[in-house]
């Protein structure tokens, strides 16, 4: 079986990093990666690493980071033949290697060091839980932060 990376054979993808938008609804998604709206709800509720912002009016926004996610899920299921839970773990050690390789490598100082802005090496990992509720918190502001920004701009 020939193996191709998500973005090797996704225009979909080409699209929603080349078109110029912040967001995509769930129906230009669907049009985009060849899923049923439905689908993309159900694997909402499957994967959580699915979670698109919803607007004022409860629209799902999906970002291209969103859109990455979905065809990744869509490889998994479709031509790598994953059942949903086997898909679920994949998808995880593939965002966790991801993670941790950016852990790996350095990020400027926030707070006082012996050189102003020096790399910092991170020390800390989080645990499974632990990045659990961050991403949970991070979606909350998030959210807020969209809700606010929707009511400045009616």
């Amino acid at each position: 079986m020939k193996t191709m990376t998500v973005e090797s054979n996704q225009p979909a993808l080409q699209t929603a990093r080349h078109s110029g938008k912040l967001f995509y609804r769930i129906n230009e998604v669907a049009r985009m990666t060849g899923l049923k709206p439905y689908v993309l709800r159900y694997w909402e509720t499957e994967f959580r690493e699915l979670s698109p912002d919803k607007d004022a009016s409860d629209q799902r926004r999906y970002r291209p980071a969103d859109i990455e996610v979905v065809l990744a899920i869509r490889k998994l299921l479709y031509e790598d033949r994953f059942t949903i839970e086997g898909a679920r773990k994949r998808l995880r050690e593939e965002l966790r290697s991801r993670r941790d390789g950016a852990a790996a490598e350095t990020v400027p100082t926030v707070g006082r060091s012996e050189k102003a802005g020096a790399p910092v090496p991170r020390r800390t990992r989080l645990s499974d839980d632990s990045a659990r509720r961050l991403d949970i918190t991070l979606h909350r502001l998030r959210k807020e932060v969209n809700d606010l920004i929707n009511m400045l701009s009616a």
